[in-house]
């Protein structure tokens, strides 16, 4: 959770801290601390749209009522030149990157440190601290359009970082800068890194790691300035830059877009377009136990920043949290008040019990915890792009309708988002142990839906080989006092001779196997893998 300390002077300029507001405040979800000159305030991680002060005021004044729905923000096409071209050489190191031009701003030093207060939470909250996103803001009178984002091996980047006075190259700035120490971790065995360069020649940054001294800092005297965020998650650096743009807006700039070259695929950033979602007034009361009217949907929603009409919403392009109609419905219980809800004791009474299922699920996790595991729990989505790496088959590809984010397939099999997990800790310490209990889903059309879903359970070590994750199933099977075969067999991503097909009650259960070094190269992976993955059908039929 982030924390945001504001000048009290400077929020009351815009609304008056009475009790009653404060009181409001609170209601919203928002940990409100008031000192004689300081407002300290606590953010929840899903929304990072309220981590500058701009921000945080369009939300209390929408929930206010001083300024209540979707709120609009004007911006202007693209001007000569204001285009980023982007390189392919960066495809496999921070592939994509989203701009904007704003003007007219007026900087002084306390603006200054509040753009970069915003900057930093934005890196340390959604950005998982720079890994996933990384903001550069620079001086636009110091560049010299259009711009070009490429990766270069690190002898040929030189320039002067930020708050130096000589010229390193990116080796150097990754060991005699502060930051470079810092963030280096996230350039690891990389070949080449990724730079941003004006139409001069001139280095802009090192991205995810500094800036420039010459192009990319900030002054009072500043007007115009150039935005960019860069890193692997296309829909993450859209909303980041939403909020940046959104919030510099309000500071009195004027924004304008830009043109992004992918090869020949063309994009304008930053976009404003507002989302739309239907929802149901049915499933609203239902879910919040209330008797709500249509009309009362057109008072509650444009409290919380939204714009509805006839069953429909516009959601703010600034918002990251909104995935389900069960997110704006959690908003109107906000908006409703929680205070107004009325507890009710449930007029059914029942005795709960545990399922044998769930009793079996304990007693893995409670082995494993006990050998030195650690549980994890991954998304039920994963990327295409995964999907590719596991060289899934067309038959095995379950693709939603309608997704927000890069994840557009459920998952088959657990074994992808283990080596996804890996692939994000490769940083971490050794050794790296898991095990998951959790749904996959695969294509069936005996089922109404023509989907079924089965529990499944993952083992993974790293390093580990077949002997070891062998020793560890051995173990659990014994726990649960049941038996099991091995057979060789071939799996596409474990090696030929290490990986065998699990039977259970004469029926093949799953795989056991180390990971292909291709495979791990391909995932990025630093360290051998070892891992299983079984259906807990045939164990729960043991009992």
């Amino acid at each position: 959770m982030a924390t945001l300390n504001i000048s009290k002077k400077e929020i009351e300029k815009h609304i008056k801290l009475t009790e009653e507001n404060i009181e409001k405040i609170m209601m919203m979800g928002i940990p409100i601390e008031i000192s004689e000159d300081n407002v300290t305030i606590e953010i929840t991680p899903n929304r990072p749209d309220l981590l500058s002060l701009q921000g945080l005021l369009r939300y209390i004044k929408s929930y206010l009522g001083k300024e209540p729905g979707l709120k609009k923000y004007k911006i202007n096409k693209p001007e000569k030149n204001y285009k980023i071209k982007i390189d392919s050489s960066v495809n496999n190191i921070r592939p994509y990157t989203v701009c904007a031009i704003i003007k007219n701003l007026k900087f002084d030093n306390e603006k200054i440190k509040e753009i970069i207060d915003i900057q930093e939470k934005l890196h340390a909250t959604i950005g998982r601290n720079r890994k996933k996103a990384a903001i550069g803001i620079y001086p636009l009178e110091k560049i010299t359009l259009p711009i070009r984002y490429e990766a270069r091996s690190p002898n040929e980047i030189k320039f002067i970082p930020l708050e130096a006075n000589e010229e390193m190259n990116a080796l150097e700035i990754l060991q005699r800068t502060p930051t470079g120490r810092e963030y280096a971790h996230l350039l690891d065995f990389m070949e080449k890194y990724p730079i941003f360069l004006d139409a001069k020649g001139k280095i802009l940054s090192m991205p995810p790691i500094i800036n420039s001294q010459e192009t990319g800092k900030i002054t009072p005297s500043t007007k115009d300035v150039f935005i960019e965020c860069s890193g692997s998650d296309f829909f993450i650096l859209k909303k980041i830059l939403n909020i940046i743009v959104s919030a510099l807006i309000d500071l009195g700039g004027k924004a304008y877009a830009m043109e992004l070259e992918y090869g020949k695929n063309k994009i304008t950033t930053p976009d404003f377009t507002p989302e739309k979602m239907k929802i149901s007034l049915e499933n609203a009361n239902k879910l919040l136990g209330l008797n709500l009217k249509e009309k009362d949907l057109e008072k509650l929603l444009p409290r919380m920043g939204y714009n509805y009409k006839n069953g429909k919403i516009e959601i703010p392009a600034w918002r990251t949290d909104i995935l389900h109609e069960v997110d704006i419905i959690e908003d109107i219980a906000i908006a409703y008040g929680y205070d107004n809800f009325i507890p009710e004791i449930p007029k059914v009474a029942t005795i709960g019990e545990e399922s044998k299922e769930t009793k079996i699920e304990s007693k893995i996790a409670e082995t494993l915890i006990g050998l030195g595991l650690i549980e994890t729990s991954s998304y039920h989505l994963i990327k295409i792009d995964e999907a590719k790496k596991a060289k899934l088959k067309e038959n095995e590809k379950i693709e939603l309708e309608t997704s927000k984010t890069e994840f557009k397939l459920v998952r088959p099999n657990l074994l992808i988002p283990s080596l996804r997990i890996f692939a994000e800790n490769k940083d971490n310490e050794y050794p790296q142990k898991i095990f998951e209990i959790g749904t996959i889903f695969e294509k069936d059309n005996k089922t109404e839906t023509g989907i079924k879903e089965t529990k499944h359970l993952l083992i993974a070590l790293s390093p580990g080989n077949f002997t070891e994750i062998k020793q560890t199933f051995d173990y659990l099977s014994r726990m649960l006092d049941i038996k099991y075969e091995i057979e060789q067999t071939e799996r596409q991503g474990l090696i030929e001779g290490r990986t065998g097909k699990i039977i259970i009650n004469n029926k093949e259960t799953g795989f056991i196997g180390e990971v292909h070094p291709e495979t791990l190269k391909e995932w990025n992976i630093k360290l051998p893998v070892a891992l299983l993955e079984i259906s807990l059908e045939e164990i729960f039929k043991c009992f």
